[in-house]
C-alpha cells in the first residue's frame, strides 16, 4: 500500500512538471515569465536578472514554472522589494496571471506604477468579501487596461473597476509579507 501511495505521488509530481514545462500563453498573448528564470525582469536601477534563477537578495526565484516571492530576511536586504519587467507597455492591454498566496501573504501587482493589491484577500484584505477567492490555492487575476484605466478582477469578481494609470510603464511584482507564488503571467496588447 505504501508503495502504491509513493508511485501515485511521484506520478502526480511528474505530471505537474510536464504541465509547467509545456504551458504556453493563450492565443495572441505574450508570456512575461519563461517559467525557468528571471529573464526579462530586474530591480529598478539594477542590472537585468537575465538567466538567473534567483534575485540578488533571494526575494524572488524562478523554478518549475513558478515565480516565487519569498519572505523577508533582514540579513539579505530591505523588506519591501519590487521586481519589474524590462519592457514598458504604452498600449492598451490585457494582463492575465495566476497567483497562490500563503496565509496572510501580502504582495502586489504594479500596473505602469500604481499598485493592485495581491494578497491572501480574506485575511489580509482589502477585498475581504470575495466569494470566488480560493485561499492557498491558485487564483486568476485579469486586468484590462483601456485609455489609461484598469479594470481588475480576481476569479471574475471586480477588485478595482477604474484604477487610473499613467500613459506607459512596466509591470511589477511586490515582495512584502510571507510567500506568494505567480505563474502563467501573460499580456496581450490591444489594438
Amino acid at each position: 500500500m505504501k508503495l502504491l501511495h509513493l508511485l501515485l505521488t511521484l506520478a502526480s509530481l511528474a505530471a505537474f512538471t510536464v504541465r509547467a514545462d509545456d504551458w504556453k500563453s493563450d492565443d495572441s498573448f505574450t508570456s512575461l515569465f519563461n517559467g525557468q528564470n528571471l529573464t526579462g525582469w530586474h530591480y529598478k536601477n539594477d542590472p537585468d536578472l537575465d538567466g538567473k534563477t534567483e534575485a540578488t537578495d533571494g526575494r524572488y526565484s524562478a523554478k518549475d514554472g513558478i515565480l516565487t516571492v519569498h519572505p523577508h530576511d533582514a540579513a539579505k536586504g530591505p523588506r519591501l522589494r519590487q521586481l519589474w519587467t524590462l519592457r514598458e507597455f504604452p498600449k492598451d492591454f490585457i494582463l492575465r496571471l495566476e497567483f497562490r498566496a500563503s496565509v496572510n501573504a501580502d504582495s502586489g501587482i504594479f500596473l505602469r506604477a500604481p499598485q493592485l493589491q495581491c494578497r491572501d484577500y480574506l485575511v489580509a484584505g482589502p477585498y475581504k468579501e470575495l466569494k470566488a477567492y480560493k485561499p492557498q490555492d491558485w487564483n486568476v487575476i485579469e486586468v484590462t487596461v483601456k485609455d489609461g484605466v484598469a479594470h481588475c478582477t480576481c476569479n471574475g469578481e471586480v477588485l478595482e473597476a477604474a484604477l487610473k494609470l499613467p500613459a506607459t510603464g512596466s509591470i511589477g511584482l511586490e515582495a512584502d509579507n510571507a510567500t506568494m507564488e505567480y505563474r502563467h503571467l501573460q499580456l496581450k496588447e490591444l489594438p
